[in-house]
This record gives structure tokens, sequence and C-alpha cells, in this order.
């Protein structure tokens, strides 16, 4: 008869070698004080992870060094109240755009979902991308998961200490390098890395980038999977946008159970899973599959690379644990390739695309806004003319200096006009608070209003000596009103 250790320990496997109807999987639930040492895996999933969190890295630092025009061609420039697009200019009125350009960017996430799962999470997801960063260079200066366990455990020693310098040291640069790729987006990017790693930088630029440096040392170097398992909310409400159909990381039950260890071409009546636990090891969050889908996986495809990897050992097949939905474990057919969840992602997604294109179609290059002088409503000039004064404020919302033609127009009163000049330049970006006089005859008066409507417009022109305007649709226009006495 087993004693209690015994009994304890082989209670504690969440494998049996009952059949699977009579089988009750125990999860074991690691103490929150574990530190996971994922274990390194090849295969083709993780050389597709490898590839698109290299480029989404690289894009990430190159993007700010990129010039358009003699400017830096993406840059929000906070200061200015600007933000640079290559030759789109987006002012504060415009962000409008960028919710359109988010919320569009979440249902394409949505839609995905429905087909592919947690698929951002284990290949694009900025977090997972930088946790690999972090981890690679972790095992380039500890070695390999056994070692750096081992290391965890061992005793302080000038080896140990010297390991842990560099690793930190180098997650330090890293994330300072990190820092100032994200403020790159903020002020121009060349003078950024200059000052910051030449400490002349200013106050505020030193305490943003040293806070973004911070927040990646502590994220990707120490929360790493607490980020996925707690902080993030996509990963709490991803459950509902599944469903029969949709491609996840999965185990067949069916084919593994009851799974066991064993010799290679041993003829045995276990299920296809060895048991060998790489599926655990390389997982970054630190779960296991073959317990059903958990809400803590990232979809990263490791175990699936890990398990492919000992199928082939042992001459099985191949897809143990693989990419395929609830249907298609069950043995049944596809039900629809669009369900109503998709339809309606795609639906929401085209909306958000249609919006963007209207708003990016009605973008204007240039902002009026007329002011009436309100200290006084009229003058009266001479015998037969009535003043009115306005406060034109202008701005030029393109890259390029642009000369503009100042009109006004009243359909009561067509002899309306501008005393003062009515053409202008302006600099790229800059807002020309320009003042202007409009005078009409008291003799054309219509009836006995105080008050009449006239429209101000604004029209880009060609040059001083050219007024055919640039473009015809370039033009601005806002109504105000005429005071008689």
């Amino acid at each position: 008869m087993p004693n209690s250790s015994t009994h304890a320990a082989s209670s504690a496997q969440p494998n049996t070698h009952v059949g699977t109807s009579q089988r009750i999987p125990v999860v074991e639930i690691a103490p929150v004080s574990n530190k996971i040492h994922v274990r390194e895996q090849k295969g083709l999933f993780q050389r597709l992870r490898q590839y698109s969190n290299s480029c989404l890295i690289a894009i990430f630092f190159i993007l700010p060094f990129i010039n358009y025009q003699g400017r830096q061609a993406i840059l929000f420039d906070v200061t200015e109240q600007q933000f640079f697009f290559f030759n789109l200019t987006l002012w504060p009125q415009d962000f409008t755009l960028l919710a359109w350009l988010f919320m569009a960017a979440a249902f394409a996430l949505f839609f995905v979902t429905v087909y592919w799962g947690r698929v951002w999470c284990g290949f694009l997801c900025p977090q997972t991308a930088w946790t690999f960063i972090y981890m690679w260079i972790e095992a380039k200066i500890e070695g390999n998961h056994h070692h750096r366990a081992a290391l965890d455990k061992a005793p302080w020693s000038l080896s140990k200490f010297r390991k842990r310098l560099t690793k930190h040291a180098l997650w330090i640069v890293f994330a300072l390098l990190t820092g100032c790729g994200f403020i790159s987006y903020f002020m121009p990017a060349r003078e950024l890395y200059i000052d910051i790693f030449t400490a002349s930088s200013g106050f505020w630029t030193g305490a943003w980038v040293w806070f973004f440096a911070l927040c990646t040392y502590l994220n990707a170097g120490w929360m790493r999977e607490m980020m996925c398992l707690h902080c993030c909310p996509y990963s709490r409400f991803q459950a509902v946008m599944f469903d029969a159909n949709t491609k996840t990381v999965s185990y067949d039950t069916e084919r593994g159970e009851s799974r066991g260890l064993r010799k290679r071409a041993e003829k045995t009546e276990l299920g296809d899973c060895v048991d060998c636990n790489l599926c655990v090891d390389v997982c970054p969050t630190g779960i296991d599959i073959r317990n059903g889908l958990q809400y803590e996986c990232i979809n990263c495809g490791a175990c699936v690379d890990a398990c492919n990897q000992t199928m082939e050992k042992f001459g099985y097949a191949p897809n143990l644990i693989s990419f395929t939905s609830e249907n298609a474990l069950k043995g049944q057919p596809q039900t629809s390739v669009f369900s109503l969840k998709a339809l309606g992602y795609a639906s929401a997604l085209l909306i958000m695309i249609s919006l963007i294109i209207i708003d990016l179609s009605q973008l204007s290059h240039i902002q009026l806004n007329v002011i009436r002088d309100r200290q006084t409503l009229y003058r009266e000039v001479g015998a037969d003319r009535v003043e009115n004064s306005y406060q034109l404020k202008i701005r030029n919302k393109t890259q390029q200096a642009a000369v503009y033609q100042i009109a006004v127009r009243s359909d009561k009163t067509p002899s309306l006009t501008i005393v003062t000049d009515t053409v202008v330049q302006i600099k790229p970006g800059e807002q020309l608070d320009y003042p202007v006089t409009v005078s009409g005859r008291r003799s054309e008066r219509v009836g006995r209003t105080s008050q009449q409507t006239l429209q101000f417009s604004v029209t880009q022109i060609n040059s001083v000596a050219n007024l055919t305007p640039v473009e015809p649709e370039n033009q601005v226009a806002q109504q105000s009103r005429f005071f008689w006495p």
C-alpha cells in the first residue's frame, strides 16, 4: 500500500492511465513567486514570430528617421499641436481622423480574432516582441533555461554577480533606446538621441525618456507574462469573439490521451502524448495547453513546434497540438465561413474605413475663424459709407508656404468690399491674425434691418501676381454679420 507522500505525488500529476471518459484533469497552479524560465524552441511558428517581432521592432526604431521634404516624415509635434504624416498635416480639430483609425484597427483585430484567436498577441504585440528580446539577452548572458534556473538557486558569487550585472546593463541600454524611440515620435529623432546619450537634453525631455525606459525595463524584464495574465484587457474579453470555428492552439485530447512516458518504437496502448512536458517548458506564460483553452494562451505556437518535434522523434503524426478549431477536433465540418460575429466586425470595419476616406476627402488645408470687433459695431465714414471691422484668424495647415486671397460676399448688398489688402502670405503651419475692414454704401442698405449676413472666403492662389486658385476645392468660408446704423 503506497504511503501518503507517494499518493500525494501521484495525485499531483495531470495525467492518468485510465480512459478519457473517467479521467479527471488536475491543473497544477505554480506559485506566483516562481519565475518562468522559458525553454528555447525552434520551428515554423517560432521563425514566423521572430521575423514578425524583428520587423515590428525595426519599423518602430526606423520610422522616426525617415525624412520627407526636409522634415521628419512622422512627428507628433505637441508644442506646435501638429501631427505630420509625410505630406499630411493634422491639427487638433482633425484628430477625429485618428479616432476613426484606432477604431478601425480595433475592429480589424476583432475580425482576425474570430478566425485565428489571439494570434495578434503571439506574433505582433509589442509586449510579446520586447519580452522575447529581453529573454534572448538573458539567454545569451546566463545560458539556457536549465542554467538560468540553477543560477537563480545558486548563492551569490563573483560569476553570478558579473552575469546579472551584464544582463541588467544590457536591459537598461535597450530600455533607454526604447524610451528614445518612443519620444522620437514627438521630438526630432536625430537631435534626441544625441542629447540623451551625451546627457545634454532638457529636464522634461530626459524625464520622459527615462520614464518610458523604466516602464520598458520593468515590463519586459521583470513583469513579462504577468502583463498577459493580469494587466492585458484583451485576454479577458477575447473569448466572447471565439466560436466553434475559431482556430486556436489546441490539444487533441482524443488522440493524445491517456498520456504516458514510453521508449521510442515501444508498442503501447497509451495515446500519442508521451508526457515530455515540452509544451509547458516552452510556453512563455507557463500554462499546460493540454488542460484545454485558457485565457493565458497567447497563441505564439511554441508548444506546437515543441510537440511536432517530439512527434517526429517518436514517428507519430504531427499536429497533436496545432492551430485548429473546436469543430475540427470533433470531426465536424465548419458551419459557416462568415459567422454573424465576423460579418458584424467586418461591417464595423468597413464603416470606419469609409469614415476615414470621407474625413480625408473633406480635409481642408486652410482654417478660418472670423471674429467681429465687439467694441464698435460700425463706423460711419462720410455721408454714405459704413465700415465694420473684423479679425480673421487664417491658418496654413500645409507644410509649404502659401499665398491666399480674401474675399467677401453678400447676396443683399453686392457692393460690400474689403478696404484692406486682400492677398496675404502665410508660412507653413503658421496662423495669421489679420485685421480686415469691410465697407458698404448706406444707400444700398436693404430695408430697415440693422444687420445682414455676409460671408468671408479664403482661397489659396498661385502667387501675388497670379491670382488663379491652386485648386478649386482648396477654399474655406465662414459667415459673419455686417451692422448698419
